[in-house]
């Protein structure tokens, strides 16, 4: 039997309710159409004790899209990033699990949103991998963000056939290949590299 919670835990345990209720309405609906009295009666509570807890739409939104991207599992664990990175991309997900481009998806064509999504994208992505990749700059790291949305894009929200038709482990290895191609392609003033490819026979 599970204790009741105590008085300093049911303000955490609210607060955690309305976020989770954020997710489900923002990867499901348009920033503009989610409001914030709406998430409140999902929940069941003030209006006010939402804006309590999160202060703006705006910031919910932000809390939003940093819970479901989850960025301490993506840059906590230790080895090859280009691998964790395509391994996470291809991950089977879990039948209720929100994922960040559910609720990115739906926002693209609101400024507001948009601004948001600028915001952590550098935060919560760029940033942290630029620390944990020494020498790397914004721009390959944003480039390696570019690559990750667009495939996940394409597989999960128009459902392109050669990917969803394709073994995810042939397709987590291309993509893993991508990555550190971007990694490591790259001269001292930042351009990237040209690799030619070798000729025809000699692969």
């Amino acid at each position: 039997m599970s204790k009741p919670a105590t008085p300093s835990q049911a303000p955490e345990r609210t607060r955690e309710r309305i976020l989770k209720a954020a997710i489900i309405r923002f990867s499901t609906h348009s920033y503009e159409a989610t409001g914030l009295r709406d998430l409140a009666a999902d929940v069941g509570v003030d209006v006010a004790y939402v804006h309590r807890c999160f202060g703006s739409k705006e910031k919910l939104f932000r809390e939003a899209l940093k819970a479901s991207m989850k960025p301490e599992r993506l840059f906590a664990e230790d080895g090859d990033i280009a691998a964790i990175l395509s391994r996470e991309m291809m991950r089977e997900r879990g039948a209720d699990e929100i994922g960040s481009l559910d609720i990115a998806i739906r926002s693209f064509s609101s400024p507001e949103a948009a601004r948001v999504l600028r915001d952590t994208l550098m935060e919560d992505f760029v940033t942290p991998l630029t620390e944990r990749q020494q020498g790397l700059s914004e721009m390959r790291a944003t480039l390696i963000a570019a690559v990750l949305g667009g495939v996940g894009i394409l597989k999960d929200v128009i459902a392109a056939g050669p990917l969803r038709e394709s073994r995810p482990e042939q397709i987590e290895a291309a993509l893993a290949q991508i990555i550190q191609e971007i990694l490591v392609s790259e001269d001292d003033d930042g351009a990237l590299r040209h690799r030619p490819h070798p000729p025809k026979g000699t692969q």
